[in-house]
């Protein structure tokens, strides 16, 4: 079954309890359960998925509301994070307008899913650098989709550094420059970030964070994110050999 069945389907209940279960369950009460852990291979697992897909949808819900416009553009990008399938999306849409009416602020639901993930922070990485995917898509960061996307990317334990490599973007709303979105300083030496390049590529191959728990309908944009990566090397490269010697 797709992470979409199981979401619709009822599942989230059992698979999630605190705000992010209780929001789904207010929406999907109604639908058949279709899953249960004794169905699952490896019931852990399902959960961190079902668990990631639920916050992106509650999350980019909520990220939605801080610029207080939804742009065409950002529910394009919407479906292409998700790539949901037609006939899932009225149930998916579903879940985002309650998220939206939802009276709590963001932050129950960001902390929730930063405690499923608290030993696997790349997955965490993904999850934000899906919202910053969807904040870009009509080509303006607005102020307030920016403090959104700081207060949980501090919520997910992570420093200004790591926001600007993430998401690729400054704090100030600003593209990152390539050296953020590695890691590394100006002044480090070609091998420091060779190593660097490397490591980001495994830490965020797409395998590796379905391992963790995202789910695989996920792949495309965590293949993006990887090319991301891959242009940021290619950069600092050209920059380098084209510096005066």
């Amino acid at each position: 079954m797709s992470i979409w069945g199981k979401i619709v389907g009822g599942a989230a209940g059992f698979a999630m309890g605190g705000p992010l279960g209780l929001l789904v369950g207010a929406v999907g009460g109604h639908f058949v359960d279709r899953l249960r852990p004794d169905q699952e291979p490896d019931p852990e697992r399902a959960k961190r998925s079902v668990g990631f897909t639920i916050a992106v949808i509650v999350l980019g819900a909520k990220m939605a509301k801080a610029d207080g416009v939804v742009t065409p553009d950002e529910v394009d990008a919407f479906k292409e994070v998700f790539q949901v399938p037609e006939s899932e999306m009225k149930n998916v849409a579903r879940v985002f307008n309650q998220a939206r009416k939802d009276a709590r602020g963001f932050e129950p639901y960001a902390e929730q899913v930063a405690g499923m993930f608290r030993n696997s922070p790349e997955v965490l990485e993904e999850l934000l650098w899906c919202l910053a995917h969807i904040a870009k898509a009509d080509g303006i960061i607005h102020p307030g989709e920016l403090a959104f996307l700081t207060s949980v990317s501090e919520i997910f334990g992570f420093d200004g550094a790591t926001f600007e490599r993430v998401t690729a973007l400054q704090l100030d709303g600003g593209q990152a420059d390539p050296y953020q979105i590695l890691g590394v300083s100006k002044d480090a030496s070609d091998d420091e970030i060779k190593k660097a390049h490397r490591a980001l590529v495994v830490e965020n191959h797409p395998d590796r964070l379905i391992a963790k728990g995202m789910p695989e309908e996920f792949v495309a944009v965590a293949n993006e994110r990887v090319a991301k990566i891959n242009a940021a090397h290619d950069r600092i490269r050209q920059m380098r050999a084209g510096a005066p010697q």
